[in-house]
């Protein structure tokens, strides 16, 4: 069998072991990515998506709630778990691999992390960016918190995810209560600040909401998508 087919049956296996059923692998040689230890940018990523529970989510349509804030501190304690386990089997097998935290802001002049997680997510097909400036998946809607693990490994890549199909909707924009979201539909490239307008959503957040993660999370907007709500037999 050749080697290639070698490390994606791995792979597979590896993710359908630990229940991960929204995978893919990035092609990221066009973008800027952490350093390996050899000083070079990683080529590549494998990027997955854990989802929430379905209920807190739809409890938090006039805000969030303790019950998501837990939620959120279990699924992204999952995706830092899984994703340093990957990152350790990857280097195992003789390549490099380093996990990426979820939901760390590193930057917090312009508020974002070391690597969007959302860009390697839509480089291997997982989903699009909708209106509320978040992954979309098609059997979680954005009910979802991602991971990844950028890796030198060769591995089958793609096709990324280029358009939307958010179609006419805007049920996010209108109910975003900061006002934060400008309505525009998204499409590969399309820098964050053409659908969120990130520091009066940052504002919002840490006025109202200080008291769950002191600030960073929200979640109305994602709450109201209707991808999310077919998931929840509410769609």
């Amino acid at each position: 069998m050749p080697d290639h087919d070698l490390k994606k049956m791995w792979l597979s296996e590896w993710m359908a072991l630990h229940g991960v059923v929204v995978w893919g692998c990035a092609d990221l040689e066009a973008f800027e990515t952490p350093r390996d230890s050899h000083g070079k940018g990683f080529p590549r990523a494998v990027s997955f998506a854990l989802p929430m529970n379905p209920e807190i989510m739809q409890s938090i349509r006039q805000g969030p709630n303790q019950a998501y804030a837990d939620e959120y501190t279990r699924v992204n304690g999952e995706i830092n778990r899984l994703s340093n386990e990957l990152a350790a089997e990857i280097r195992s097998r003789g390549f490099q691999g380093q996990a990426l935290a979820a939901s760390v802001r590193s930057d917090t002049v312009n508020i974002r992390g070391d690597f969007p997680q959302k860009t390697a997510a839509t480089r291997a097909g997982l989903g699009w960016i909708g209106r509320h400036c978040q992954l979309v998946t098609r059997p979680f809607g954005p009910w979802v918190r991602l991971g990844t693990v950028f890796t030198d490994m060769p591995l089958d890549c793609g096709p990324p995810q280029e358009k939307s199909y958010c179609g006419t909707c805007k049920k996010c924009v209108e109910a975003c209560p900061a006002k934060a979201l400008t309505g525009k539909g998204w499409q590969a490239g399309s820098p964050r600040e053409d659908i969120l307008d990130v520091r009066a959503c940052d504002l919002y957040k840490r006025t109202h909401f200080m008291e769950f993660h002191k600030g960073h999370n929200c979640g109305i907007c994602s709450s109201a998508c209707p991808y999310g709500n077919k998931r929840a037999g509410k769609g």
